[in-house]
């Protein structure tokens, strides 16, 4: 293994005991920020939009954006 793997395992070790140490502490069930929320779902749309807009401009378009009824 190189030094790069072992950093990789202690910093996933870390995230996984401070998850477990925030469930014990509230006395509730684990929910994934991740997987759980419209919210991030929401800004991933967002940034995806905004990368597409830039890549437009960039190639001469002009983008105006109307949501979809």
């Amino acid at each position: 293994m190189r030094k790069g793997s072992k950093k990789a395992i202690v910093a996933v070790a870390h995230k996984l005991i401070i998850a477990a140490y925030q469930v014990l502490k509230k006395k509730e069930a684990y929910r994934s920020p991740l997987l759980d929320s419209t919210k991030y779902n929401e800004k991933q749309r967002h940034k995806e939009v905004q990368k597409t807009i830039m890549k437009l401009s960039k190639l001469g378009f002009t983008v105006r954006i109307t949501p979809v009824a």
